[in-house]
């Protein structure tokens, strides 16, 4: 297989450098070698950190992201660093997951992708929100609603 180089990404083998705030430029993405195979790329977050937009109090989770590739893939490191970037970001867990998906969802046009939440209970109660999205017209939407139906 030939060396590539990195194909051209800017954060993998770089020092990282984490922002302080919502950054979603520092997404990158990459081609995808197998475009003619459907398969699942799993990522899980177990230190994801938010604050609340009211208290200013940080909020804590495990975030879960799944997606099925087309042509583009987001590259680790800029994922790692883009989830650090909301540290110092005030949201409600529903708008993180959604804010989340739809980055990622502009930055690789997936056929399907899924983001959940796990927050850690604050004041005796844990949210945890769910989105998906499939490609419309194809058997992608009709996954993203099954999956939608079928999650608790």
């Amino acid at each position: 297989m030939a060396d590539r180089k990195n194909e051209g990404l800017k954060a993998l083998g770089n020092k990282s450098v984490i922002k302080t705030d919502y950054t979603p430029e520092v997404l990158e993405a990459f081609e995808n070698r197998h475009p003619d195979h459907d398969y699942w790329v799993k990522f899980n977050c177990p230190e994801f950190t938010t604050l609340c937009p009211i208290t200013g109090q940080p909020d804590f989770a495990e975030l879960r992201i799944m997606y099925i590739p087309d042509k583009r893939m987001v590259e680790s490191k800029s994922l790692k660093l883009y989830l650090g970037s909301f540290r110092n970001h005030g949201d409600f867990h529903e708008d993180v997951v959604n804010v989340i998906l739809n980055d990622l969802k502009a930055l690789m046009e997936p056929r399907y992708i899924e983001v959940l939440g796990l927050f850690v209970p604050r004041g005796g109660i844990s949210i945890h929100p769910f989105v998906n999205w499939g490609r419309p017209g194809t058997r992608y939407e009709a996954l993203a609603e099954k999956r939608f139906a079928e999650h608790i």
